[in-house]
């Protein structure tokens, strides 16, 4: 198993739900955390982490980001991408602005930061990317077919990155959870809470997804709180 002391593993969406819990198991496995957030004020706060303002839907976010990230900690080690919406966009009645604004959150905020961040996980020899997608990039349960799609987009852009990154020792996951107890599923009430999945249960994944040598990696996981036939 890989040490991550000392890694430098940039986390958006760590303000609150999978993205929060997953940078502060980071840091107690002893990462340096770069939490890209919308309110700078809601990031963790400790010695080792940097807060930076990260918007996926702003052009040049991304970038500034990576570049703050390098200028504190000097190198890349690790993206985490954890930050997304569940706007509902359906096939039949749309609307089409909430297509648009789900797919530059969901889709385009990954390719934007792994883009910006490339140089910096060739140049670590080992650098680790995991999305953040869900079990609705598999398959289509429900009507908010906007949000499926971009986590359909997910699964293609992690694949991308294997492909791209391999020979250059970069790894890459899509972690597929179903129902999480967050702020994204408090609509919810087909499901109690206490069934779903806990953020803490995918970071402690996350971390083990770090965690595995070159020789062992892990295209993708699916994880789920109820029975469903396998995918």
């Amino acid at each position: 198993m890989r040490d991550l002391a000392g890694q430098v593993v940039m986390v958006s969406g760590a303000a609150r739900g999978i993205g929060r819990a997953v940078a502060e198991r980071l840091l107690a496995a002893g990462c340096r955390i770069s939490a890209g957030v919308r309110d700078v004020s809601r990031a963790p706060v400790h010695d080792a982490v940097l807060a930076h303002r990260y918007d996926a839907r702003h052009q040049g976010s991304a970038a500034a980001w990576v570049g703050a990230t390098v200028a504190r900690f000097g190198r890349v080690d690790a993206l985490i991408n954890a930050a997304g919406i569940n706007t509902r966009a359906t096939l039949l009645e749309g609307p089409d602005d909430a297509f648009s604004d789900v797919w530059s959150v969901n889709a385009m905020g990954p390719i934007q930061v792994i883009r910006a961040a490339w140089p910096h996980l060739v140049a670590a020899g080992e650098g680790r990317v995991v999305n953040i997608a869900s079990l609705s990039g598999k398959r289509v349960r429900n009507d908010n077919l906007g949000y499926a799609m971009s986590k359909f987009a997910v699964m293609a852009v992690t694949q991308e990155v294997r492909r791209l990154g391999w020979e250059h020792g970069i790894r890459a996951t899509a972690l597929c959870p179903g129902f999480v107890d967050t702020g994204m599923t408090a609509h919810v009430t087909k499901l109690p809470r206490d069934q779903m999945s806990r953020p803490e249960d995918l970071a402690l994944l996350t971390e083990t997804l770090l965690r595995l040598p070159n020789t062992a990696s892990v295209a993708e996981l699916l994880v789920n709180c109820r029975h469903e036939d396998m995918l």
